[in-house]
């Protein structure tokens, strides 16, 4: 995905089109959220195929194997498609996979309230057609509505009773993360410790969850961090490798090209350019 973000409405012609068409299952290199507004959608993810009508909302991770297929429901059918790469919210990838990945497909039952998100959708359109489109504005607004779904997504967890314990470590391993992920010396024996249990069992968690270990994740989460301090700060790429745990540049620099294909220098070149 080329564009940092994408928005376009999915409509009854579309529908017909993919129903008439070869469909896969496939992955994406960019994360995605669709918003039924009218019609119906059959989605096989997790190995599971399950039949959702609108209204309803569907977040896809990057790298998910998945299929949709759109069905019409009295000749309609309206999905917003929502896609955007995983540093568009700098450091949301792990909070958005640890809310959804267990709960990909959600039905709004409350119609007011799925008018509004209809309405945040709405204003993300019009700014990323505009003249001038602001990623700042949309941005927000993404935000707001990933926080309007997160207050659905909760209503429906306390119905269905506790997350299982799983979800509930990874999360906390998640939250560990966010205030540690700075420090040199927090590795995967410190994490463990911190949710008193084996670093066997934190790997077996993360696996599971995020098909990553638990370094895995720790890097990509310092490299997000890096990336966000190479596009919107002056600082110098040792200043930016210190800040976020790597005592020497050298180290950083190999990292950071060996998880992106690009040298931090190249990097933010790229970006500047860009901007």
């Amino acid at each position: 995905m080329e564009e940092q973000f994408r928005i376009y409405r999915f409509t009854e012609a579309e529908a017909e089109k993919v129903a008439n068409e070869p469909n896969e299952p496939h992955v994406h290199d960019f994360e995605e959220l669709l918003v039924g507004v009218e019609g119906k959608l059959e989605h096989l993810i997790d190995f599971k195929a399950d039949l959702y009508e609108s209204p309803f909302v569907s977040f896809i991770t990057k790298g998910k194997v998945h299929k949709v297929k759109p069905m019409l429901v009295d000749g309609r059918c309206s999905v917003w498609v929502i896609r955007f790469s995983a540093d568009f919210i700098p450091g949301s990838s792990f909070s958005l996979y640890s809310l959804y990945h267990d709960a990909a497909n959600i039905e709004i039952r409350d119609p007011d309230y799925f008018r509004r998100m209809v309405m945040i959708c709405e204003m993300m359109n019009a700014e990323y057609l505009s003249d001038r489109p602001s990623l700042n504005v949309i941005r927000d607004l993404l935000k707001a509505l990933f926080s309007m779904i997160e207050v659905e997504r909760e209503k429906i967890s306390e119905k269905q009773g506790a997350p299982s314990t799983q979800n509930t470590t990874f999360r906390n391993f998640l939250n560990i993360l966010e205030e540690n992920f700075r420090r040199p010396e927090a590795g995967v024996e410190f994490y463990a410790e911190k949710l008193f249990m084996s670093s066997r069992n934190l790997n077996l968690i993360c696996q599971n969850i995020m098909r990553m270990s638990v370094s895995e994740i720790i890097e990509t989460r310092r490299m997000t961090e890096g990336k966000n301090l190479l596009s919107y700060t002056d600082k110098s790429i040792s200043e930016i490798g210190y800040e976020i745990g790597y005592n020497e540049k050298s180290c950083f620099t190999t990292v950071f090209k060996k998880t992106t294909g690009v040298t931090p220098s190249k990097f933010r070149e790229q970006i500047k350019a860009i901007i």
